[in-house]
């Protein structure tokens, strides 16, 4: 077994160059890899694309196009921990383009149907703090959103 981690294969039906293109845009320390074409012992037709290896924000991915066959469901979803209101948005708005879904508590669904959560780093903590008053507050909080609203969340963490 290599020391490299896991490499998260994602199954799209046709679209898989278009979705690796698409990661790549959005996050950052992101970049392409090799494009693996089918052959003529298929099942796709020859030379079309059967994967795209791609990294986003540091992670290896391989996009596969494998067909009908399967879907996502938001029982996988990837997190992606935000420094700021500013990063919060961004990636809200870039998944949610051209045919994403809003989703409660954070949670996106981009055009190709996969689930992200865009999550700032605070939330995490208020939501770990020992004070368990505090922490309810702010998860009561985050239950009515759809996107994460950093200084909302901060007021009902401090209980005002």
């Amino acid at each position: 077994m290599t020391t490299d981690g896991f490499i998260t294969c994602l199954w799209f039906d046709g679209r898989a160059e278009e979705a690796a293109r698409f990661y790549v845009s959005v996050f950052k320390d992101a970049g392409l890899g090799p494009v693996t074409r089918y052959t003529e012992a298929g099942p796709g037709p020859a030379g079309s694309v059967l994967t795209v290896e791609f990294t986003a924000h540091g992670q290896r991915f391989i996009a596969l196009n494998g067909g009908p066959d399967f879907r996502f469901t938001e029982a996988i979803s990837f997190q992606i921990p935000c420094a700021d209101q500013a990063e919060v948005d961004y990636h809200w708005a870039r998944l949610t383009e051209d045919g994403g879904e809003e989703g409660p508590c954070g949670w996106v669904k981009d055009r190709f149907g996969v689930s992200w959560q865009v999550v700032p780093q605070v939330l995490t903590e208020m939501v770990r703090d020992p004070d368990q008053g505090k922490a309810a507050r702010a998860t009561a909080a985050m239950l009515t959103m759809g996107k994460l609203d950093i200084a909302a969340l901060e007021r009902a963490y401090a209980g005002a």
